[in-house]
Formats: structure tokens, C-alpha cells, sequence
């Protein structure tokens, strides 16, 4: 069974639900059932559920601070009586690595009787803001393994210091007045010629005579006659041959 470390002064809510097919002390009236919870030196007591019966309903918080290596909580359940002694139903132990280390445990947990029987169920609620942070002491510590650094080091290679140029990609000549002889040839001479046109404003322009200098031409306009001479018979066609 894990042990959950780190729990000193932290808090631990306990709602007490109901109680299940308890084992019933009266033979005339119903029971009067109450539950109390025990943890160190603390203790909690529900109200008494009058005429409960066998299945009482309790729906109460109790609030617990909890003490390092102490994980279960004793409960007792009792009928109320008036004029005796209340009577003994039935205890048990309450487990808390669960709530520890989930945060939550809803469960019936299981009562006796002082000779060892059943004698019912309580069912708790139990909640736990911290189980997040803690941290379980069988848990195995893993250390990361560290990179293997080898027993000798490397020998470092420093590359030598160029003794020559790097080589162009393109093939070196020497200059040209170093590699060829000048030539005994003078360089052509260069002149500017110079074609001798005479500008265009050197000739004359030729002047023609403006359209209104010549008389405009009379010519009598056309006679339009459309009309044919009269024949022989006018109005009437020749007569037949016959």
C-alpha cells in the first residue's frame, strides 16, 4: 500500500451522504441512526436522522487537516436513544490513499459489528485540492542519463595557411603591349568627311499661279429635253395591214 507524503496541515473534505442497509437495534420503533468520524484527535458527529431506519440520509461536510503518515479515518455509526444508552451499529476504517492521490473518491464503505458481522455501508464523499502536487514516496527518482564523453579528445586538425593564390576560373594573359611587339604600322587616321551639298534653300522655289488668276470657263448650261416628235397618228396605233 502506497504511502502519500507531503500532506502535513493540508485540508481534506468529507461529506457524509447516507448509510445503506444498516443493521437494525430496535424492535419496536424505528432506529435513530448518527455517524461519527475520528481522525487523530479529531471528531466529527452527523445530526441524528430520526426514524432513519436502515437507510438515513445525512448530506453533511465535515472539513479535516491532515497529518503526515496518518491515511484512514475511523467511523461509527450509533442509534440515538433517549432514556439509555444509545446503541452501538457497526465501525470501520476509511482508506484515504485514493482521494490522496486522485483528488476524488466516492464510495460505501463497508461497517461491522463488534463480533465481526455486516452491518451495513456508509457512503462518503471525500475530496482533496492538493492531490496534484504531492508525490508518492515508493515512486522510483529517474535521472536522465548524461551524454558519454569520451575518454580522450579528438585531435584537432588546423588546415595550413595558403601558400599561393587561389587560382582564377579564367585563363591569365599577360598585358597586350607586354606579350605582342608594337607595329610598325602607323594607325589609320580617322577624317571627317563632309559631303558639300547645297542646302535646299539654295534653289528657288518655284512659284505657280494661284487658281483665281485664270477667267472662269462660260459654257451655256445643257438643254434638258425629255419630249419625242408627234407621230403620224397621234393618240391612235396605225391600222393593220390587212
Amino acid at each position: 500500500m502506497s504511502m502519500i507524503s507531503g500532506i502535513q496541515g493540508q485540508l481534506l473534505e468529507i461529506t457524509v451522504v447516507s448509510c445503506n442497509k444498516l443493521k437494525d437495534t430496535e424492535w419496536i420503533s424505528r432506529q435513530d441512526p448518527y455517524v461519527c468520524l475520528e481522525y487523530g484527535s479529531t471528531k466529527f458527529r452527523t445530526r441524528t436522522c430520526t426514524d432513519g431506519g436502515k437507510n438515513p440520509t445525512f448530506q453533511e461536510k465535515f472539513v479535516f487537516t491532515l497529518i503526515e503518515g496518518l491515511q484512514e479515518i475511523n467511523v461509527v455509526v450509533w442509534n440515538s436513544n433517549t432514556l439509555t444508552y444509545d446503541d452501538f451499529i457497526g465501525s470501520g476504517k476509511i482508506q484515504l490513499q485514493k482521494v490522496l492521490s486522485m483528488g476524488y473518491d466516492d464510495t460505501a464503505w463497508p461497517i461491522q459489528t463488534k463480533t465481526g458481522r455486516h452491518a451495513g455501508e456508509v457512503r462518503l464523499i471525500m475530496f482533496y485540492a492538493n492531490a496534484n502536487k504531492q508525490a508518492t514516496s515508493y515512486a522510483p527518482s529517474y535521472t536522465a542519463p548524461q551524454p558519454h564523453t569520451p575518454m580522450y579528445s579528438a585531435p584537432s586538425y588546423a588546415a595550413p595557411a595558403a601558400a599561393y593564390q587561389t587560382p582564377s576560373p579564367y585563363p591569365a594573359y599577360p598585358p597586350h603591349s607586354a606579350a605582342y611587339p608594337p607595329t610598325p604600322y602607323p594607325p589609320p587616321q580617322t577624317t571627317a568627311y563632309t559631303p558639300v551639298y547645297p542646302p535646299p534653300s539654295a534653289y528657288p522655289p518655284i512659284s505657280y499661279p494661284a487658281h483665281s488668276a485664270y477667267p472662269p470657263a462660260s459654257y451655256p448650261p445643257p438643254t434638258l429635253d425629255y419630249s419625242y416628235p408627234p407621230g403620224p397618228y397621234p393618240g391612235t396605233y396605225p391600222p393593220r395591214p390587212y
